[in-house]
């Protein structure tokens, strides 16, 4: 799946590589370490954002339709001499440096420098000027430093370096291990849940240790020693253990009751659309007969990621129609995405389970089956993140994240502030109430239309799975996923 056309148009603007995105911004948590307690806990990456070649095999069952122009946007802009003046005699206002504007930060930026109370360095003057430059555009274009640049690449392949533990950080800089991951160099290592990691090669930790990238991150094949506190031993043990490429797989799938299949999609990495065609061949094969009667997708708290693997699951899944389509100021970024025959489920049905953390492709896979008849949708309102992101890399590591287009449904809708309503919304007790949205963002982009008239819940439990699972019979008896009302 090649990356956006508005790609490399932005990039041969800024003469730069760029990598497209579409994820919801998210506050990446410090390498190394889980979130504070109480908080989730995460692995030793950073949070996660998008953006591969997806699957050569499903790539090549993808047709994409693009408005293109013949014009050649590293050559058609009219350029600016050192004066600020065109080269064409009636230039574009918009490609011309505002140079008025620039003396003005320049006033400004040598005040700050010579006025302020503190001595400032002019680098760090400059990034914080950066980062203003696009603060106020919306919630999700953003200036990334390079570790928070590298957690989004992380992200896009679901892999990172290191022993493959989640850990929560202690006050002291100290990591509580929450669990090894199976098959893990840390759970061969011996680490259990519950250990303390009070040093690492030899030096104890404090929270200075966790800046960067953290201390138990490394090349692959690196050994790193690794002291532990244990209940029970009363000497501290130290276990070596050899570093390597820890993949977190996106995809789950299970067999949640005879001829129906669940599988789990806890966000859209690189391998994320193979995944799920492995998943469901083989929810098939274990149904035995005809295969599975029908198929549950859980979408539930999924950020997003890769557009192009949330694409490749609505094509796994359809005959035809389309996906998605993409809008931006820059039409030769345009897209529109379409599905080629080839229905893995056979026509069977099919049910999507979302809540208001379901956000951007999650949205777009969910989207792309209603508006094509194909799956009904249940659970709460999703998140409305309808916008793309595309992820500029800069010369010293850090990288531009702009929002640069909206994405739309087959029928034309816009995500954007509004989400997915449900088919069938679920009422869960304990459910997390309002207020989460992007809806409530400040600065978010304006909708297309009207925007959300409530935030969604958040679905927690297996109480909307079982749910589902009955919408999910009803469909395969030949009934409506939304259950008849009750005769009073």
């Amino acid at each position: 799946m090649r990356a956006s056309l508005l790609t490399p148009v932005l990039a041969s603007l800024l003469a730069l590589p760029a990598i497209a995105q579409d994820a919801p911004a998210v506050e990446p948590a410090p390498a190394g370490q889980e979130a504070t307690p109480g908080q989730p806990a995460q692995p030793e990456r950073k949070a996660q954002e998008d953006q591969s070649d997806g699957d050569p095999g499903q790539e090549e069952r993808m047709d994409r339709d693009a408005d293109q122009t013949d014009a050649d946007p590293a050559t058609d802009e009219p350029t600016a001499d050192a004066a600020g003046s065109a080269a064409d005699p009636d230039p574009d206002p918009a490609s011309t440096v505002p140079l008025e504007e620039i003396s003005r930060f320049v006033l400004v930026f040598n005040a700050v420098r010579a006025g302020y109370v503190d001595k400032v360095e002019d680098r760090e003057l400059m990034q914080a000027a950066i980062r203003g430059l696009l603060l106020d555009l919306d919630p999700h274009s953003a200036y990334l430093q390079r570790s928070d640049a590298e957690a989004f690449e992380e992200g896009a392949t679901g892999a990172y370096e290191g022993i493959g533990v989640e850990v929560m950080q202690l006050p002291d800089g100290r990591m509580r291990v929450v669990s090894p991951m199976d098959d893990s160099p840390a759970q061969r290592a011996g680490i259990r849940s519950g250990d303390v990691i009070i040093a690492v090669d030899g030096v104890e930790l404090t929270p200075a240790s966790h800046e960067g990238r953290g201390p138990l991150r490394g090349p692959p094949g690196t050994e790193v020693a690794v002291t532990i506190a244990r209940e029970g031993e009363a000497e501290p043990l130290e276990l070596r253990v050899a570093r390597a490429v820890i993949r977190t797989p996106s995809v789950r799938g299970s067999m949640r009751e005879p001829g129906f299949g669940y599988v789990r999609i806890a966000g859209f990495q690189a391998d994320t659309a193979s995944d799920f065609a492995a998943a469901v061949d083989g929810l098939q094969a274990k149904a035995g007969g005809d295969g599975l009667r029908g198929l549950l997708v859980d979408l539930r708290s999924n950020p997003g990621g890769l557009l192009t693997s949330a694409v490749q699951i609505a094509d796994d899944l359809l005959e035809s129609g389309g996906i998605v389509s993409t809008r931006g100021r820059i039409q030769v970024g345009d897209t529109a995405f379409s599905a080629t025959p080839g229905d893995r489920m056979r026509g069977r049905p099919v049910v999507v389970l979302v809540d208001a953390g379901s956000a951007s492709a999650s949205e777009v896979l969910a989207g792309a089956l209603r508006d094509n008849d194909r799956a009904c949708i249940v659970g709460s309102r999703s998140f409305g993140k309808g916008s793309v992101q595309t992820v500029m890399p800069l010369d010293n590591g850090d990288a531009v994240k702009l929002t640069t287009a909206r994405y739309f449904t087959p029928n034309g809708t816009s995500i954007q502030a509004r989400g997915i309503e449900p088919d069938l919304v679920l009422d869960v007790k304990g459910a997390t109430v309002a207020g989460f949205g992007e809806i409530t963002l400040p600065g978010h982009l304006d909708a297309e239309g009207e925007e959300g008239s409530r935030a969604g819940q958040v679905l927690d439990g297996d109480q909307p799975v079982v749910q589902a699972m009955a919408a999910l019979r009803r469909l395969a008896d030949g009934g409506d996923c939304v259950p008849p009302p009750v005769a009073q």
